[in-house]
């Protein structure tokens, strides 16, 4: 990260140049936000292959359709959904304080880190409803493994314009949800952070109550079942845009301290 990286004078342009001047910021160092990554997913499919392998040359034949249904439940690929919280995190908590002291406003910086997110979700999930499309076409890698087309995200045989946007509806909530919590980190710190893990927990264990005692869990199910991966992932929407709303005003009165 360079000092060339934001002009001197960063109040000066264009709104969209100032927040175009936040996406260069935020992608400054491409190994930790575009090449790492993949690397990961890859060394990741690259186990999981050898495991399906493995499985693959060593059941019985008449077991093969029982173990290719328990393989479409796999979750290795949602490491990458993880880490892109983490670089949200990240662009909270370690590049605002930077941008800062290059004079960038915290609307600008808040609204050029959002289109980052935005276009990494889209790089993101065009990569992996390829890898998807391939995985499909070579019925699970030769082997009936499922990484990029299990079950989480609508199973085999969703086109591909169906899965693309539960890819970035998925990507786009870790980034947002991620973001807002970091500006609770930001505003208030170690405190801000307990007592925001705190109030979370609370409303979960309240949520469970909830549905435990009303006996409404059949209906959670029913919504699943109901609206599959892409009327789901549809939904994420909406936390999605509560945590973009309330991180913006979050770090709109936050004072990085060290």
């Amino acid at each position: 990260m360079t000092t060339e990286t934001l002009t001197t004078r960063p109040k000066a342009g264009t709104p969209i140049s100032r927040i175009t001047r936040i996406v260069k910021l935020n992608l400054t160092n491409p190994w930790t936000t575009i090449i790492m990554p993949w690397i990961i997913i890859l060394a990741i499919f690259a186990l999981s292959w050898g495991i399906w392998l493995i499985v693959f040359t060593n059941i019985d034949p008449a077991d093969m359709e029982n173990a290719s249904e328990g393989m479409q439940w796999s979750g290795a690929s949602t490491w990458i959904f993880v880490y892109m919280m983490v670089i949200a995190v990240q662009a909270m908590n370690l590049t605002f304080p930077l941008a800062l002291g290059y004079g960038v406003t915290r609307r600008d910086f808040y609204l050029g880190s959002s289109l980052t997110f935005v276009l990494l979700s889209v790089m993101y999930a065009v990569g992996l409803t390829i890898l998807a499309g391939l995985e499909e076409a070579t019925n699970g890698w030769g082997v009936g493994g499922r990484m990029f087309t299990a079950t989480y995200f609508g199973g085999p045989q969703l086109e591909w314009w169906t899965r693309l946007p539960i890819f970035f509806f998925i990507l786009l909530f870790f980034f947002f949800v991620g973001a807002a919590v970091a500006t609770v980190y930001v505003r208030w710190k170690a405190n801000g952070l307990v007592a925001f893990f705190i109030i979370l927990g609370l409303l979960l264990v309240g949520a469970v109550a909830l549905l435990t005692y009303t006996g409404t869990w059949g209906l959670v199910g029913e919504f699943f079942v109901t609206n599959q991966a892409l009327g789901v992932a549809a939904w994420l929407l909406v936390p999605t845009a509560l945590a973009g709303i309330a991180g913006f005003f979050v770090l709109r009165r936050a004072t990085p301290r060290s």
